[in-house]
């Protein structure tokens, strides 16, 4: 009879012990959630929350020239002949602006300005005003060009070109690098007066 309970009870606990199915008296497995992922790390937005008037801009900047703001007039009804770009070019936490202002017939360049917000208002911290000067932002930086042009060259067809780009550093934009592009004479701007071919004949 002993050996008998004896056996029983074995049969009992190999089977408890190799059993894979049943309920389990633990509760629901707890699942491991991971852990909150921190705020997404980005550039400032290049888009400012209000955009700006260029126009007045230049107007009440004193470091614009007079000639400048002479010659910035509209093209047709309230159509100013200027260009904005908002980027990052300063580090600061509002977007930077470039505006460049332009001839009406011919898109030519009279100056090129940036803007860095301070204090609610807007410090302008560069400015080119050669003739024929244009502005971009490319990847964080400050491209601007120049046209060069020589002796007798028509506005349309200058000489070349200076692309000079700019890094802001401490309080001040630093000239990174320069290059000179020279254009080609003989494409596109020959002699307007040049005599055209004589036609031939057979005869």
């Amino acid at each position: 009879m002993a050996l008998a309970a004896l056996v029983a009870f074995a049969l009992f606990a190999l089977g408890c012990s190799t059993s894979t199915t049943g309920t389990r008296d633990e509760g629901a497995a707890v699942v491991a959630s991971p852990e909150p992922a921190g705020p997404p790390t980005s550039e400032p937005s290049a888009v400012p929350a209000q955009e700006i008037d260029p126009v007045d801009l230049i107007r009440r900047d004193p470091k614009v020239s007079g000639q400048v703001k002479a010659d910035l007039k509209p093209c047709a009804k309230d159509a100013y002949p200027v260009d904005t770009s908002y980027g990052n070019l300063t580090g600061g936490d509002v977007p930077d602006v470039v505006v460049n202002v332009m001839t009406c017939d011919d898109a030519v360049g009279l100056g090129t300005y940036v803007y860095r917000e301070s204090d609610r208002s807007y410090e302008n911290v560069f400015s080119s005003e050669e003739p024929a000067v244009y502005a971009t932002i490319d990847r964080g930086e400050l491209v601007v060009t120049r046209q060069v042009y020589a002796k007798g060259d028509p506005v349309a067809y200058p000489s070349g070109e200076d692309v000079v780009t700019y890094t802001w550093a401490d309080t001040r934009f630093t000239e990174r690098y320069r290059v000179r592009n020279h254009y080609s004479g003989a494409v596109g701007n020959g002699p307007a007066d040049a005599p055209a071919p004589s036609p031939t004949s057979d005869d």
